[in-house]
């Protein structure tokens, strides 16, 4: 019997809304298989920093094409986590504030954002070995990918999720606003015309409400070490 192949280093993809657990648990599943993790929520996030601070009007289009054509966005992919620089200034610590996100999701749902994106993204794949978590991340960006899971959760345990990690960077402390805030960002992402946030036909939908980290990642890994 000759050697066995070495297995296949695969894109796996995982969306879903916010508060599900897909940051947790994309880099534990990355880190379980020895793969290069990356959030395009921090992409995204990078975008809508930019804007802020330059003041450009999203929805007028000349004005965020030329901010975009003179912006210089990169992804560091290293030691687990999905670093951004801007203009070469690594801004990743200053993009978790609910401004950015709200405004993040707004930025997202323009098409000549998400077309510009898109190759940044691509581009970070390689190879393969590489999780990759965001919102249209099976359906539109890695549609082809090895396994794809959509991870979901209820507005209660996602309200709860989402505060506590507000708590844990200084911000939050309204129960209620952080619910209305997810639930908005829900409605948006869901009806926006272009990549809304969905299941691919294909993707493996679990539901996270009632499972720990540990217990999402050994259901996806039963999957994947099907497919490698």
């Amino acid at each position: 019997m000759g050697p066995s192949s070495p297995k296949r280093r695969l894109v796996i993809t995982i969306d879903g809304p916010a508060g599900a657990g897909k940051s947790t648990t994309a880099r534990q599943l990355a880190s379980r298989l020895g793969y290069t993790y990356l959030d395009t929520g921090a992409l995204y996030r990078g975008i809508a920093w930019k804007v802020k601070i330059s003041g450009v009007d999203y929805s007028n289009t000349n004005q965020l094409e030329r901010l975009l054509s003179t912006m210089d966005l990169r992804v560091s992919l290293q030691n687990g986590e999905t670093r951004v620089l801007v203009d070469s200034n690594d801004v990743t610590a200053q993009l978790r504030s609910p401004d950015i996100s709200r405004l993040a999701s707004s930025v997202a749902a323009i098409p000549t954002v998400r077309e510009w994106a898109l190759p940044i993204q691509q581009r970070c794949a390689g190879t393969g070995g590489i999780v990759v978590e965001g919102r249209d991340i099976g359906t539109c960006v890695f549609p082809d990918a090895d396994a794809k899971f959509f991870l979901d959760a209820d507005v209660k345990t996602r309200t709860n999720r989402r505060f506590q990690d507000e708590l844990k960077v200084g911000q939050g402390g309204d129960r209620r606003k952080v619910q209305d805030q997810l639930l908005a960002r829900d409605a948006q992402d869901r009806s926006r015309k272009i990549a809304p946030l969905k299941p691919a036909p294909d993707a493996v939908v679990i539901d996270s409400s009632l499972l720990t980290v540990g217990q999402v990642v050994d259901k996806m890994m039963e999957i994947i070490s099907a497919r490698r």
